[in-house]
């Protein structure tokens, strides 16, 4: 089959019956600035439409030194249901400011992560999203130095870099603020943050404390265990065997909570009736589990928005951005 032949600015020039100098400033915005006819403007826009013209965006580049791509390099997310939804909300606001993403994902490899960033560059993006996967602290590597850059889900404390994260603190408070609304007051936290450059337990856990002591309250206790289904229901199911006992339980992860839920029924408590359950992430394992569980959301699409966002503003490049959590409610909770 014959190549169809790319349309070009002079045949949208001549559809319209202007010079190419005209249609130029028309398709780059600057038709009030150069004082062209708003009849004009509507023949050149008819003529794009009728012929499918679209910009020649390498020969852009070289007219704006832009290229419209954004790179986002990221340890491990597009695998993950939380990283994935950063993806898709980097992707849309990228898409809504006329750029797309270029990708590349590390696994936690140093070596392929500086070939990565040396591939963006390479690429002249117009700025890297730097990602992880799971909030924590990071060191800014070393290929991103002066380059215009944001880091997503992490940050930096020895760079002044602009950076997005989840208002884990603010989660922590909510969580709490709805278990004390539905009457508990003996408030026992499961969970532990088991690497050391990890910031969502600890930020958690100070919005736990900061809500309980507007009431005169404390944490009652902590049901040390990582974070993951099997650890939840072993530590749990110790914890109850010794006696422990908790009106209100705030998991630290919607996992933890799966294994807290299937520990409570096997020493005969019901949730809400005896005990009720908050926990974090909104993932859709909240949802599975009967009752649904009440879980603080991570707002991931809204993180990933906001970094090419900030990334694509020539005005804001420092600071940290907190996006709030929001409780996702359910069944887990006593009804007030």
């Amino acid at each position: 089959m014959r190549k169809r032949r790319r349309v070009m600015l002079a045949d949208v020039a001549a559809e319209a019956g202007v010079s190419a100098t005209t249609a130029s400033y028309i398709l780059n915005g600057r038709a009030d600035e150069m004082r062209i006819a708003p009849a004009t403007v509507t023949k050149v826009q008819a003529a794009v439409a009728d012929l499918g013209y679209r910009p020649n965006r390498s020969a852009r580049s070289l007219r704006t030194r832009r290229t419209a791509t954004v790179g986002l390099v990221s340890d491990q997310i597009a695998g993950e249901q939380y990283g994935s939804s950063m993806l898709t909300g980097a992707s849309l606001a990228a898409r809504e400011l006329d750029h797309l993403v270029v990708m590349g994902e590390s696994g936690g490899d140093p070596e392929l992560e500086r070939l990565l960033i040396e591939e963006m560059l390479e690429r002249d993006v117009d700025g890297v999203v730097y990602a992880t996967r799971t909030a924590r602290t990071v060191h800014l590597p070393e290929g991103l130095r002066g380059v215009r850059s944001v880091l997503l889900n992490c940050e930096d404390p020895d760079e002044r870099l602009p950076s997005v994260v989840p208002d884990d603190e603010g989660g922590g408070r909510a969580a709490v603020a709805t278990l004390l609304a539905a009457g508990a007051r003996d408030v026992w936290v499961v969970g532990e943050d088991p690497v050391p450059e990890a910031t969502a337990g600890p930020r958690r856990m100070a919005g736990i404390r900061a809500e309980l002591a507007t009431h005169d309250l404390d944490v009652a206790g902590l049901v040390r265990c990582d974070w993951s289904v099997t650890e939840g229901f072993e530590a749990t199911s110790r914890w109850l065997a010794d006696g422990g006992r908790a009106d209100g339980l705030v998991c630290m992860n919607d996992r933890l909570a799966m294994g807290v839920y299937q520990a409570l029924a096997e020493h005969g408590l019901r949730v809400p009736d005896d005990v009720s359950v908050v926990s974090f992430d909104g993932s859709a394992l909240a949802g599975w589990l009967r009752p649904v569980l009440t879980s603080v959301e991570l707002p991931f699409t809204e993180l990933g928005a906001l970094a090419v966002r900030r990334l694509l503003d020539p005005d804001d490049h420092v600071g940290t951005d907190s996006v709030p959590m929001r409780v996702r409610p359910g069944g887990s909770v006593r009804p007030v």
